[in-house]
């Protein structure tokens, strides 16, 4: 009896496998039609009927290895949230893994980085959920000082942009610890001190206490979704005028 045709899903898997490897081991260049059919055992035209083009199937392989990276950070952001982490340590955590994820798959790295590629990029989306998880923990901890949305772009275009400037520079004189220092820049811009510590800028307790309780707001079993729309509202109001005050106020 011939073999039971190879189901289309079994293919395309190994394709991107075979691709991935190619694209670890010797970088975007050496991810040829040739060289991913080789290795994945089927014929070239089968590569262009599943991924259009080479660019295409770059696409895949990244998604693909996004998305398996993507399990390994949710695993850690639910263990960080059962065993009560420190949010802030969760959130040092969690740039690290992406730092050192962008260091160590560095042509992967670019082709995710391209707003072209990642945007629509149901990884990049997941990811970026994540990276909303751990600042709302932060935020709920009373030591957010900037809205989540915000902390959330400012944390997503610091990491994509240490990672790329480490990367732009020689193999032998590239430095990780210039992802620390962008961290630190970054933390001392949304995060406000510890209890204890002295405050570093202006941010006002009011705002921070706006953005406390803005974070559990959807949790608030007490009132009515139409009710927490409405305190979601008069919290976003809150926030914004401190924060007019606080810029009107600070030295020229």
């Amino acid at each position: 009896m011939p073999d039971a045709p190879t189901p289309r899903a079994d293919v395309r898997g190994r394709i991107v496998a075979a691709a991935a490897d190619l694209l670890r081991t010797d970088g975007a260049a050496g991810v040829t039609t040739r060289a991913v059919a080789d290795r994945a055992a089927v014929q070239p035209p089968t590569i262009y009927r599943l991924f259009g083009d080479k660019d295409g199937l770059l696409d895949a392989v990244a998604e693909h290895a996004m998305a398996e990276f993507g399990r390994t950070k949710a695993a850690a952001v639910h263990a960080a949230a059962e065993h009560e982490v420190d949010p802030v340590a969760d959130l040092r955590t969690g740039w690290e893994l992406t730092i050192g994820f962008g260091l160590a798959n560095p042509d992967l790295f670019v082709i995710m980085s391209d707003p072209r590629r990642g945007r629509g990029s149901p990884a990049v989306a997941a990811g970026l959920r994540l990276l909303e998880e751990r600042l709302r923990r932060v935020a709920a901890a009373g030591r957010l000082v900037v809205r989540e949305q915000d902390a959330v772009r400012l944390l997503h275009a610091a990491g994509t942009g240490a990672v790329l400037a480490i990367l732009d520079e020689p193999a032998d004189a590239r430095d990780p610890a210039l992802a620390d220092t962008v961290f630190e820049a970054v933390m001392a811009k949304i995060v406000a001190p510890a209890p204890g510590d002295a405050p570093t800028d202006g941010s006002s307790s009011t705002r921070t206490a706006a953005l406390t309780l803005r974070a559990v707001t959807d949790d608030l079993a007490a009132l009515s979704p139409a009710e927490r729309a409405v305190l979601a509202e008069w919290l976003d109001r809150v926030v914004d005028a401190e924060a007019r005050d606080s810029s009107d106020a600070a030295p020229r």
